[in-house]
């Protein structure tokens, strides 16, 4: 599925951000050409000063928000898109400007539609909104067809930055008594290795806060977003299950093993979570061992 139908495409008749993640500025000669109004939050009213060209796609911020920034393809976003022609300044293609924030893409994701979307948008903060001048590679052959443009032609996009999802737990760190528990290491971009100790796995359930997020706290009614790893305690080399070479999962706490909704309620956004599932029963026909997971609490709702 295309970024254009995920995201529900319909035809057209001061700030906190990282230093070390800057944004580029605008450049005369692009924005020059361009004129947008409108508030961030309702589709905007765009004017290209036609025919418009350029040779490679650019970006600025028009506005720039105080939310999480955008610093992995990977991550998950909700985008609000309004797409105008290059050659004659009309309307393409744009979201409906609902507010739902129930289907988020990752940048790989819209980069199907639309390839330099990952450099366009790259370290944009949620809040924000974003003028990104398309060159003609800058857009997908199909989506050139499917939008009527013609090869060669440039487009013009302004994307609203509605909802960016944490890329791993960013929490403080948490003391937790672990003798006879795992460990938990982590790369650079959040992935945890599960260290198991030489010792037998505990026969309840175990929770253990690694990371002590302060984002909105999960409830009852809510979905989550969450990142895992999962080992066997057993043959913990091997890994039961995870999400880190791919996209996080969205669930809703009765779609999980009720130990997993367990843990999980009650915790902000941000955390990171330690979770030991004891063994099954043992005179079961396919009993279960004992599973360690660790789960990084991305989002919520």
């Amino acid at each position: 599925m295309t970024a254009l139908a995920a995201a529900g495409l319909v035809g057209c008749a001061s700030t906190s951000v990282d230093d070390s993640c800057p944004r580029p500025s605008s450049s005369s000669t692009t924005s020059d050409l361009i004129d947008v109004s409108g508030a961030v939050d309702t589709a905007p009213d765009i004017e290209v000063r036609t025919p418009f060209h350029v040779a490679e796609t650019t970006s600025y911020d028009l506005e720039t928000g105080d939310g999480p920034q955008i610093t992995t393809d990977s991550q998950l976003v909700v985008l609000d898109l309004s797409l105008v022609s290059g050659e004659t300044g009309q309307p393409l293609v744009a979201t409906s400007y609902n507010g739902d924030t129930s289907r988020p893409l990752s940048l790989t994701q819209w980069a199907q539609t639309f390839p330099q979307f990952g450099d366009a948008l790259m370290c944009a903060s949620e809040g924000s909104r974003v003028v990104v001048a398309l060159s003609a590679d800058g857009i997908s052959p199909d989506a050139v067809a499917g939008l009527g443009l013609e090869d060669g032609e440039s487009a013009v996009a302004v994307v609203d930055v509605r909802k960016v999802y944490l890329p791993k737990a960013d929490g403080a760190d948490q003391y937790n008594d672990a003798r006879g528990l795992p460990t938990v290491v982590r790369a650079p971009d959040g992935r945890p290795g599960i260290i198991v100790p030489d010792a037998d796995a505990p026969t309840e359930p175990v929770v253990q806060v690694l990371k002590k997020g302060d984002g909105a706290e999960v409830n009852d009614d809510d979905s989550v977003l969450f990142a895992f790893t999962s080992v066997d305690w057993d043959d913990p080399k091997t890994t039961v299950n995870t999400t880190w070479d791919s996209e996080p999962l969205r669930q809703t706490l009765d779609a999980l093993p009720p130990v997993i909704a367990d843990a999980l309620r009650g915790q902000p956004a941000g955390s990171q979570l330690m979770v030991v599932q004891p063994a099954g029963d043992a005179d079961a026909a396919q009993a279960q061992p004992a599973i360690v997971y660790v789960i990084d609490v991305l989002g919520v709702g």
